[in-house]
């Protein structure tokens, strides 16, 4: 089996539809994922990640480039690669008229799991997704979050090799983020590999390894969130809450990055009197905390991840 999990080259997708211009909605994209990694794919709605993910779980063909699953072509022999991977799509559904547990155990079963293996793999993934209240209750009458925490028990139910997550957390509260990024480091340290595309900064941050910034179709940028955050070049973030038509004079304390009205400056902490001595000469209110990965993110990408 290769080292590496999964290995993207120059991968594009093209969308044509008559009488409409034709949408890239990837743009040569080459990524590595080694094994027992966690990588995330870190980008705003429409960015590509949804795209990728479903190219690389076999679901959808490139318009050119290549992908390989452990050293398989998913291209041209997906029916090699899918014994690698499962799959939790971006807000997928679990079949309404099957409960948690009848759901989770068939779809192990479906994957040729032997019945006791199957059987006790179901039980441990309902209790890891705090579903035992609910197992017994069909999916239809579950909640949105719990129908989310059913899908994300399914798959790391089979304990496959490689798992694609697309938004695994989205509909669910905080207490419930916090038991599936338990459950998927739990994963890892099992031998799996994670490859799973969010918009949730915090959530990228405490699973990933590495972090992929895509935006427009495009890599912008990988690395580990500390070495995206220590690229801005300083260590502390000053926001001024209504810093337009100061941009040029805060340029010169360090990196500036403007998100609506707010203008947030990355400082050395050797000049962060200086500054905050400008903006109380300029009465402006102003913030200060560590760098985080919201600014790495709006330096690659110009936006925040929350605009459309």
């Amino acid at each position: 089996m290769s080292e590496e999990a999964l290995r993207s080259v120059d991968l594009r997708k093209t969308y044509h539809s008559r009488g409409t211009p034709p949408v890239e909605a990837l743009r040569g994209v080459s990524i590595e994922v080694r094994r027992g990694e966690r990588v995330s794919l870190l980008g705003r709605n429409g960015a590509g990640k949804t795209t990728f993910l479903k190219i690389a779980s076999t679901l959808l063909r490139p318009t050119s480039g290549t992908i390989e699953i452990f050293g398989e072509d998913a291209d041209r022999h997906p029916e090699r690669a899918r014994p690698y991977i499962a799959v939790v799509p971006q807000e997928g559904k679990p079949f309404f008229h099957l409960t948690p547990r009848e759901q989770i155990y068939t779809y192990l079963r479906a994957r040729g799991i032997g019945r006791e293996t199957a059987k006790s793999r179901c039980e441990a993934a309902i209790a890891q997704m705090g579903l035992e209240s609910v197992a017994d209750r069909l999916s239809i009458t579950l909640s949105g979050g719990q129908r989310q925490r059913t899908m994300v028990a399914t798959v790391i139910a089979t304990e496959a090799p490689l798992l694609f997550l697309d938004e695994p957390s989205i509909g669910m509260d905080p207490f419930a983020r916090r038991g599936v990024w338990d459950s998927l480091k739990g994963l890892t340290r099992k031998g799996s590999t994670l490859l799973l595309t969010t918009h949730y900064l915090d959530e990228a941050e405490v699973l990933s390894d590495r972090l992929y910034i895509i935006e427009g179709g495009r890599v912008l940028t990988a690395g580990t969130a500390d070495e995206l955050k220590r690229s801005l070049g300083g260590t502390l973030k000053v926001t001024i809450a209504d810093g337009r038509g100061l941009e040029e004079t805060l340029r010169s304390f360090g990196e500036c990055v403007a998100d609506g009205g707010a203008v947030t400056v990355i400082v050395d902490p050797s000049r962060l009197r200086e500054l905050l001595d400008f903006a109380v000469a300029h009465e402006k209110a102003a913030t200060v905390g560590p760098v985080t990965l919201e600014e790495a993110f709006l330096r690659s990408v110009g936006r925040s991840i929350n605009d459309e």
